[in-house]
């Protein structure tokens, strides 16, 4: 008998593919600015720039929705952006990948035309740790946009946020199950400073350790509506997520004044010029 060595699923696993599989519904997060920007300002966008891009899944998403749409990303790490390019841009009808503008550029200094609206998702403006980063960042973000433009952000928090701890969850994508692990390593309640990773576990036993690592500071809503008012937003809106009847989330976000002291939420944010 002859015996066939297969290698590990970890070894074959695409790890940009896992997370959009695991961490971003695009189609939904589209819904929400695009609906949102319309009930706002009365008109729809047209022109969106995605900071800390990544693979711009929601560029491409954008540019689907409207052949006026037109997308700018902007990611510092070439080897992200490269796998956009081939996987979902390459995917994009040649008349949508033309409205679309990938950009290796650090967010806090690049300079592009004004959009309407301007989005930094999955927290990934955490990774500016200190006040006066954060606060220079917004105030780049208001001065690129329209007259009227609005910056949309995501957070989370809840007494979860601030401790040590693992979570899993179960899924499948087209090349068959897998597990998501979200890894809270360590909390620093002096600086905030929140270590956190990402690990892939597959069914044959093997795992794709650290398949991503943030080193963010766990900024709270008060610090961060405050830094928005402060560069001058108009502004300032909080979503919180919504339940079901079996007490899960169901990816309706509403704006209100109050939020719920859970263990975790997710919440967005909306910053009007």
């Amino acid at each position: 008998m002859t015996f066939i060595a297969t290698a590990a699923l970890s070894t074959r696993a695409d790890r940009h593919r896992l997370y959009e599989l695991s961490v971003q519904n695009v189609e939904l997060e589209v819904d929400f600015i695009d609906a949102t920007f319309h009930r706002l300002r009365g008109r729809r966008a047209a022109m969106l720039r995605e900071d800390f891009c990544g693979t711009a899944k929601v560029c491409c998403d954008w540019v689907r929705r409207r052949k006026g749409n037109q997308a700018i990303g902007v990611d510092l790490d070439p080897e992200v952006l490269a796998w956009g390019r081939v996987h979902n841009l390459a995917a994009l009808e040649p008349s949508q990948r033309e409205r679309v503008e990938l950009l290796e550029a650090d967010v806090c200094c690049v300079v592009t035309r004004s959009p309407d609206l301007i989005l930094a998702m999955n927290f990934s403006y955490w990774l500016l740790k200190e006040r006066d980063q954060l606060k220079g960042y917004f105030a780049r973000a208001r001065d690129a946009l329209l007259e009227g433009g609005v910056l949309f952000l995501d957070a989370y928090g809840g007494y979860d946020a601030f401790r040590v701890i693992e979570e899993r969850r179960s899924l499948s994508g087209d090349f068959g199950p897998f597990t998501y692990i979200w890894e809270q390593e360590r909390y620093d309640p002096i600086s905030g400073r929140l270590i956190c990773h990402i690990h892939f576990e597959f069914p044959d036993g093997s795992r794709l350790e650290r398949a991503f690592s943030y080193d963010w500071r766990l900024w709270t809503l008060p610090e961060i509506q405050d830094l928005l008012h402060e560069v001058g937003f108009e502004r300032v809106s909080v979503y919180w997520q919504g339940w079901d009847e079996r007490d899960e989330p169901n990816g309706r976000f509403e704006p209100t004044l109050e939020g719920e002291p859970d263990a975790s939420w997710i919440c967005y944010l909306t910053a009007e010029k």
